[in-house]
């Protein structure tokens, strides 16, 4: 069995993609229609993908605050200043053991991303 992708349901598309390729890093593999209001775009290299929809007559999103996807970075402060530049809220750091350290942000919709160095 091979883990394919994870779904993520958003309000716009256009500023998820932005989020998600300049912030982010991630590759747009493709963005295409999937009927008259929804549109749907791939995201990322190697073999697991970020799938988000957007569908403009799907109504209210919400996310569990239980939930969220981790990213690993290579520097944890230059990307909390980046964030800081963006106006984007940080929660953390948080260093649970010596060798790891993690912030969480929010995407646009609201969705918990953690941040994530290895020292």
């Amino acid at each position: 069995m091979k883990f394919c992708w994870s779904t993520l349901r958003v309000r716009d598309l256009d500023e998820s993609l932005k989020f998600y390729s300049e912030l982010m890093g991630l590759k747009i593999n493709s963005r295409f229609k999937a009927g008259p209001d929804t549109e749907i775009a791939f995201l990322g290299d190697g073999n697991t993908q970020i799938e988000l929809i957007c569908n403009k007559n799907g109504g209210d999103i919400e996310y569990n605050e239980d939930i969220s996807w981790g990213f690993q970075v290579d520097s944890l402060n230059e990307m909390m200043n980046i964030l800081k530049e963006k106006g984007i809220n940080i929660s953390g750091p948080i260093q649970p053991v010596p060798n790891i350290k993690f912030i969480f942000i929010k995407d646009p919709n609201g969705f918990k991303i953690q941040l994530i160095e290895n020292l």
